[in-house]
């Protein structure tokens, strides 16, 4: 059964940094295509960063800039640095990881972990 364990929020101030991990449990974190995601109340899940098996990052818009996302596949970890944090940043962060082979997907996410930013 493969999990992704986040660690890594909690409080911060506005400005300050705060890094996220994701351990993949129980498969090779190589495989997948890892991705960070997030959720403040009342609003949908959105794209925050992802990387690909190759190392290639890709972020939104609203990301770009301050917030940088990377793999060790020797630790079967990925990572999000976040920079200049706003409070616009408070919400719940996901770990995603997903692969396809053939016709199957496999698709798995983690706990969340809470992110606020306030004075």
């Amino acid at each position: 059964q493969v999990q992704l364990v986040e660690s890594g929020g909690g409080l911060v101030q506005p400005g300050g940094s705060l890094r996220l991990s994701c351990a993949v449990v129980g498969s090779d974190s190589s495989a997948y295509d890892m991705a960070w995601y997030r959720q403040a109340p009342g609003t949908q899940r959105e794209l925050v960063a992802a990387i690909s098996t190759y190392g290639t990052a890709n972020y939104p818009e609203a990301a770009k800039g301050r917030f940088t996302i990377s793999r060790d596949d020797a630790k079967n970890t990925a990572y999000l640095q976040m920079n200049s944090l706003k409070p616009e940043d408070t919400a719940v962060y996901y770990c995603n990881a997903f692969a396809r082979v053939l016709n199957t997907e496999f698709d798995y996410w983690g706990q969340g972990t809470q992110v606020t930013v306030s004075p």
